[in-house]
């Protein structure tokens, strides 16, 4: 996946905000808070940074194409990086944004998400 696809999945997510931050990368937000991540690599590939459930965390930890996310999971929070952008994969890559998309929103407030029109049935 690159960049711009990238980019266009995550303005599709209701109330999602994007900010160009941190060297240049792509953040997505939801309620202030940050889903997802699109940078480059220090080789200058595409890297797509995510958070992920605890047992998603350690599966992918083992994973080829995906390493804990620099930053994140050292500090302890359970955030992936998808290093592996060459196309095989994208779907995949688009059902953990998807995922993380949902758990920033169930760590929003009741009210938050009903002034963002985040419905919490749909999450």
């Amino acid at each position: 996946m690159d960049h711009s696809t990238f980019n266009r999945y995550c303005s599709a997510f209701t109330a999602a905000t994007h900010v160009v931050q941190w060297g240049n990368s792509d953040v997505w937000k939801v309620g202030g808070k940050v889903f997802a991540i699109g940078t480059s690599s220090k080789s200058g590939q595409p890297a797509f940074t995510f958070k992920t459930s605890p047992i998603n965390y350690a599966f992918l930890c083992d994973l080829e194409g995906y390493v804990p996310a620099p930053y994140f999971a050292n500090r302890g929070m359970k955030w992936i990086q998808q290093t592996h952008t060459t196309g095989e994969l994208d779907e995949d890559l688009k059902y953990y944004v998807a995922q993380s998309y949902q758990l920033v929103c169930q760590g929003l407030s009741k009210a938050k998400r009903a002034e963002l029109g985040v419905e919490e049935n749909s999450l």
